[in-house]
């Protein structure tokens, strides 16, 4: 996002007595917190806001068999490679 927009995002100042940490990380501008819960198998969630709205996009994962084709891809592909392979976006093109 910020490489899109070309510039950091401006972080809204920390309201009194709003403890810091309790709105995740910053990177560039954007607040970005992980949660780890029993039962919660995959879920992304970006919500973009401005004064009076947002803008929510989610993804959920309810079942691993979604993760079996990337599995069966890399599986296939790192035998062709060599050295040390980390993550799908080498094996799908996706790395300059």
């Amino acid at each position: 996002m910020a490489q899109a927009k070309g510039k950091p995002f401006n972080r809204p100042p920390v309201e009194k007595g709003e403890a810091l940490k309790s709105r995740g990380e910053q990177t560039e501008g954007i607040s970005i917190h992980s949660v780890r819960l029993p039962g919660l198998l995959a879920h992304q969630e970006v919500i973009l806001g401005a004064a009076g709205q947002t803008l929510t996009i989610r993804h959920d994962t309810i079942d691993r068999d979604c993760f079996m084709p990337g599995v069966i891809l890399a599986i296939k592909a790192v035998v062709k490679r060599p050295g040390l392979t980390v993550g799908l976006a080498p094996i799908l093109g996706l790395e300059g």
